[in-house]
């Protein structure tokens, strides 16, 4: 079963008077994971589709939804899969790819059938970031030991991470979508500090590995009027083009970062420096 929802993209000066219960609305994403189905959200942000599949006691397959008007889901776009649980397989167009943790899997465009499932007793969770597609490229899997790897930040901040390019166009033929992940170093809480936005192109953040009973809080807006979201495991939010994207955790994590829009420029950014953000 494949479930969807839509969300609206958000003018900047209405999300400055967003309340809580508002800002968790438009911008966080609860529950990607439940048993045996597929959960998306369509945001109107670049058309992007952030989405959890969670094969268990069946196999799922990707169904295509109302909002995209297309016989199937890839008939106009190109998907980005990374697994974040146990160890499971997905089979494209009947060739199928075991992913391991942390591996990651692109499916281009005109792609038919992707289907999910688990491998024994493992219980695999599927992390899906999808966007439009002009062109078809090869299915590609991509692991940890093929990631383009960066050292990033510095004890002394709070900030040292390790972040792992998976899908990008230095490693994958994609046309517009780039996911990867970062992990904190032991000890440090902050991601994406110094913060920054990039108006060319918008962005997901998922949250996975924190602890039980942790929490991470996720900072977005506009660099000089920010606002927060507090967020737990196994949680995503849309980041839109004119917000930051940045968050600190009462415990150590792990999050995917998925971004699609004007180019492929990896480090076309606009950095806000610390002692500027309000």
């Amino acid at each position: 079963m494949t479930n969807s929802e839509f969300r609206y993209a958000s003018h900047p000066e209405d999300a400055q008077r967003y309340g809580t219960e508002e800002l968790r609305k438009h911008f966080l994403i609860e529950s990607l994971f439940i048993k045996d189905q597929i959960q998306l959200t369509y945001s109107m942000y670049d058309r992007y589709i952030v989405g959890g599949a969670m094969p268990s006691t069946k196999k799922i397959t990707l169904e295509t939804i109302p909002y995209l008007k297309s016989e199937h889901f890839l008939d106009r776009r190109e998907l980005g899969i990374i697994n974040v649980g146990g160890k499971g397989a997905v089979t494209v167009d009947g060739t199928t790819f075991d992913l391991d943790k942390k591996e990651a899997l692109y499916v281009g465009k005109g792609c038919k059938e992707v289907v999910f499932s688990a491998l024994g007793n493992e219980q695999p969770l599927f992390y899906l970031n999808s966007a439009p597609a002009h062109k078809e490229f090869p299915v590609k899997k991509i692991g940890l030991k093929d990631a383009e790897v960066i050292q990033l930040g510095d004890t002394k901040y709070a900030n040292k991470r390790v972040l792992n390019k998976l899908i990008v166009n230095s490693l994958v033929e994609t046309c517009q979508l780039q996911m990867g992940i970062t992990e904190l170093v032991e000890g440090n809480v902050w991601n994406t500090m110094p913060a920054h936005t990039h108006e060319r192109r918008m962005e997901a953040y998922f949250y996975f590995d924190l602890e039980a009973g942790q929490t991470v809080c996720h900072f977005m807006g506009q660099p000089q009027n920010t606002r927060h979201i507090f967020m737990q495991n196994n949680q995503a939010v849309l980041s839109p083009e004119w917000s930051i994207h940045s968050g600190a955790g009462t415990a150590n994590y792990s999050f995917i970062w998925g971004m699609a829009g004007e180019n492929l420029d990896y480090s076309d950014m606009d950095v806000c420096p610390p002692n500027e953000l309000k």
